[in-house]
């Protein structure tokens, strides 16, 4: 294949469709990205390759949170840069004791178990549960299941497209593994009649950001709490990017009180600078893991374990979470305002919103294409919804901003 792009060493730097031309030339097309290069980033703001500035309302998919460069995750991390980044676990180091314990004390949970991607996290929590049900519950040998939810997000491995009902992430990947039940999401009747002597978990989003910032029906996450409970079941929650403030909660199943048997984290826990996951469980649960049945070269290493440990510090002040509550209120009074005029319905928790766009105005994708010209970057999902997830150090004007923009877009 004969490749005609610019070379990256006389790149100019302030060309948007020369580097573009260069990453479609040689980065693979696994995304779909819009007609903007970033370059640098601050707080809530981002600024492209011909200096426009824009407010970042993805956050990376909740991994920025805090923003861009936080002055204090930044500085944590340059100091640990400085002085180890990385130990095989064949030794140990001083910051993962550390940040094992703070993030145990911030779920509440007695252990953790640290990997890097969200993905991988999840696949941890399913390996676990699986041997739990095994050592611990009884399960026959190679007969558990787990039941997840139709709609759901939980990576891109090939065992957790699997269960995915998204046709474009399962498409051509077969043989798929087995092993999984999948019920309605918000259903408590059809999950009850999921749940049998094979069942060793039930894996959930509190909130599928994926799907559109979809909430489920009051009292559901209580009814599959006591559903667990009932039949001894372990109710694993992935938090990735409900949890660690984005709720205006630490966690998305506060909102209900629940506490689950395992969370599994990612995305904000590395703070937007470094790839950080854990799952957080209790000992009866976690102790099934014994040396070299699961592993991680990079997990739980140094420089992971410092960022991680900065993130618990700064959410255990609260504030993240009454700026999520508190700037969450006035987006979804904002957003309100916008629900018949080219606005279908909107859905918030905390600063987290999904927009149905009306089809007969435009398209998720289109929307989100113009609010590049109110100097606005969002993504679209399945088509007709609109998420937004600006981090939690924007500020009210940020708010105000944004819900203006997206007024005018829909105005036509």
């Amino acid at each position: 294949m004969t490749r005609t792009s610019p070379e990256a060493s006389s790149l100019p730097v302030s060309d948007t469709e020369a580097h573009i031309e260069l990453n479609e030339a040689y980065a693979a097309h696994n995304y779909h990205p819009l007609r903007v290069v970033l370059s640098s980033g601050e707080g809530a703001w981002v600024t492209d390759v011909e200096g426009r500035r824009y407010l970042d309302c993805l956050a990376g998919y909740s991994a920025l949170n805090f923003g861009h460069g936080h002055p204090r995750l930044v500085a944590r991390a340059q100091e640990q840069l400085g002085r180890l980044t990385l130990t095989s676990r064949a030794f140990y180091n001083d910051q993962l004791g550390p940040f094992a314990r703070d993030l145990a004390q911030l779920t509440g949970k007695e252990m953790v178990l640290p990997m890097n991607s969200g993905a991988e996290a999840v696949e941890t929590a399913i390996k676990v549960a699986r041997k739990w049900g095994y050592l611990v519950k009884g399960v026959p040998e190679n007969r558990a299941t787990i039941v997840a939810m139709e709609g759901n997000f939980h990576g891109r491995t090939t065992t957790i497209v699997s269960f995915s009902t998204d046709a474009v992430a399962t498409a051509h990947y077969a043989p798929y593994t087995p092993g999984f039940r999948l019920v309605p999401y918000g259903d408590a009747a059809a999950l009850e009649a999921a749940v049998d002597e094979t069942t060793v978990a039930v894996l959930l989003e509190p909130i599928q950001g994926e799907g559109g910032v979809i909430i489920p029906p009051e009292g559901y996450l209580q009814q599959v709490r006591t559903l667990c409970n009932s039949a001894g079941v372990l109710m694993v929650a992935d938090e990735i990017q409900s949890g660690l403030a984005r709720t205006g909660r630490t966690f998305a199943c506060s909102h209900e009180e629940v506490v689950p048997d395992v969370y599994v984290l990612g995305k904000a826990l590395g703070g937007g600078i470094y790839p950080v996951s854990a799952i957080a469980a209790d000992g009866d649960v976690l102790e099934v893991i014994t040396p070299g049945s699961h592993g991680s070269t990079f997990g739980g290493n140094p420089l992971a374990a410092a960022i991680g440990r900065e993130v618990v510090a700064m959410l255990e002040t609260g504030e993240y979470q009454e700026c999520a509550r508190t700037l969450g209120d006035r987006l979804a009074a904002g957003l309100g305002e916008l629900v018949g005029n080219g606005v279908d319905a909107v859905r918030t928790r905390g600063l987290w919103a999904g927009v149905d766009i009306s089809p007969e105005l435009s398209t998720g994708r289109r929307v989100c294409e113009d609010l590049l010209d109110h100097g606005v970057l969002a993504k679209e999902a399945h088509g007709q919804t609109v998420r937004l997830a600006p981090p939690l150090v924007a500020s009210e004007d940020d708010i105000d901003l944004l819900v203006r923009a997206l007024g005018e877009v829909c105005a036509g």
